[in-house]
């Protein structure tokens, strides 16, 4: 699997996904931490004991952690990074698939890419940082070093 194109001037790293049986779970949480709190005030009014304060609060907390599992299921799923590169300017932007994150924009004019350890050591594998002495960028796809290094180089090269 391919885990970074760099195409025109447009970086875009991709997430290795994980194992079909973790993403079937996240999912099945996430659906269901929707699903029951609203089927529960539901059953509520139709037994006769009425919607309560309650039922607005339970459906509100657990749709926020239902939100959040949701993200952590695409990303593990569909999530991919979007790099950006103009003149005197990068634009970050996390993609997933169903919906994307807030672009992060940084002013640097002379850009300085590396990469630094993350995860474990023995697995080897770093995340792509850009920056300048006006601002940085960090990635959070991790690539093994090898492919960190090429991505490096090929990046040096261009910009």
């Amino acid at each position: 699997m391919e885990t970074y194109n760099l195409s025109n001037n447009t970086l875009t790293l991709k997430v290795k996904k994980s194992p079909i049986f973790v993403r079937a779970i996240l999912f099945f949480i996430a659906f269901s931490l929707f699903i029951l709190p609203i089927g529960g005030a539901i059953s509520s009014i139709v037994f006769g004991f009425g919607f309560q304060v309650g039922h607005f609060i339970g459906i509100g907390v657990f749709s926020l952690i239902g939100f959040y599992t949701l993200r952590v299921a695409l990303w593990n799923t569909y999530g991919e990074e979007n790099i950006q590169f103009f003149e005197n300017k990068i634009i970050y932007e996390a993609n997933y698939r169903w919906f994307k994150d807030g672009k992060k924009e940084a002013l640097i004019s002379n850009p300085n890419f590396y990469a630094t350890q993350a995860g474990y050591e023995e697995d080897n594998e770093g995340v792509l940082i850009i920056a300048s002495n006006e601002a940085k960028i960090e990635s959070v796809v991790k690539m093994k070093m090898f492919q960190m290094e090429e991505l490096i180089k090929v990046l040096k090269d261009k910009f």
